[in-house]
Formats: structure tokens, C-alpha cells, sequence
């Protein structure tokens, strides 16, 4: 089967990793997947924010996550103690910044796969990166100017599995 089809149908979110770090070699070929990842008229404006998992600015997402979500004490931060994690923004003038960092996520999400590793897409710190401390944590992010989030994703060496998700391709798909 095809290396790419096999990566695809057998990746699923991991939620949970080992203390690990990634390789050079292991970032440096998931930070290349994203870039190469094609853009709308090829702009090519996502920027990519790479963090170990211990960075404090990672807390602070997850404090403020919490406290806009009313969670109080989560089993797991939003990353599940991932290794690392990157932070994708875009042009916040540039329509199609989201669906670029989208596809570009995907590809490293594919990567990961492909190298054994686990990741996950994350969504879940959009209300805290877009809310009342958007300027703390873009600056703190080191986002370009006029960039803002618009998704992240978490990697390391899994220490939990799970199945791909199911669907229902009679009701999800039709042909014309």
C-alpha cells in the first residue's frame, strides 16, 4: 500500500506521550512538512512557533484556556504534556491564513505518522489566544506583525494509541 494512504488511514489524535523529546532530525523533518505545505497564491505566510511542553508561556494558555472555559483542575493540559508543541499564526489581513495553516498542520500531522510519532491537532486555545490577552500572547509567541493564532499541534513519542476515528462515508459523501 502506499506509504502516504497508510499514514493517513492509520492516524489518530494521541493524548498522551512519554517524556521523550524529539530528535533534531524528528522536528527539523516536521517543521519542513508544514513549510512545504502548499498556500493560497503561494504567500506562504503561516509562521510556525516551536515550544518544548515545559515552556511557561504554555501555562499561562492553559490557565487562561481554563478560566474562559470554567474548568477548574483538567486531568491533562490542552497538549496532554506533549513534548513539544507548535503554534501556527497567520496574516490576520489574509483570508486565507486559516485554511493555509490547516493544510500545513495536516501535513505535519502526517509526518508525525509517518515517523512513528504521535501528535495532535489542537483548536482548543482559540478563544484564550483571540481574547483579552491576544497582544500578551502574540508578543510572548514571538508572532510577526498582524499575525494572530490560528492553530497548534502537539508532538512526541506516544505512550498511549488509539484507532483512527469511523465514519460514514453513505452520509458524508456525495457524488453528482
Amino acid at each position: 500500500m502506499n506509504q502516504v494512504i497508510e499514514a493517513i488511514e492509520k492516524r489518530s489524535s494521541t493524548r498522551g506521550y512519554t517524556d521523550e523529546p524529539l530528535s533534531d532530525t524528528q522536528l527539523d523533518a516536521l517543521i519542513q512538512a508544514g513549510l512545504q505545505a502548499p498556500t493560497a497564491a503561494n504567500r506562504q505566510e503561516v509562521h510556525f512557533t516551536v515550544l518544548k511542553g515545559d515552556n511557561p508561556i504554555l501555562l499561562e494558555l492553559e490557565d487562561e484556556k481554563n478560566r474562559l472555559r470554567d474548568i477548574v483542575s483538567p486531568a491533562h493540559n490542552f497538549y496532554y504534556e506533549a513534548p513539544t508543541v507548535v503554534i501556527l499564526s497567520a496574516d490576520s489581513t489574509y483570508k486565507w491564513g486559516s485554511l493555509d495553516a490547516g493544510i500545513a498542520v495536516e501535513n505535519m500531522a502526517l509526518a508525525a505518522e509517518g515517523l512513528g510519532l504521535g501528535s495532535l491537532i489542537i483548536g482548543c486555545i482559540l478563544d484564550a489566544m483571540q481574547g483579552e490577552k491576544k497582544a500578551h500572547f502574540a508578543a510572548a509567541l514571538d508572532f510577526p506583525a498582524d499575525y494572530e493564532y490560528k492553530i497548534a499541534i502537539a508532538f512526541g513519542h506516544k505512550a498511549v494509541t488509539k484507532e483512527p476515528h469511523t465514519y460514514d462515508a453513505d452520509v458524508q459523501v456525495t457524488y453528482l
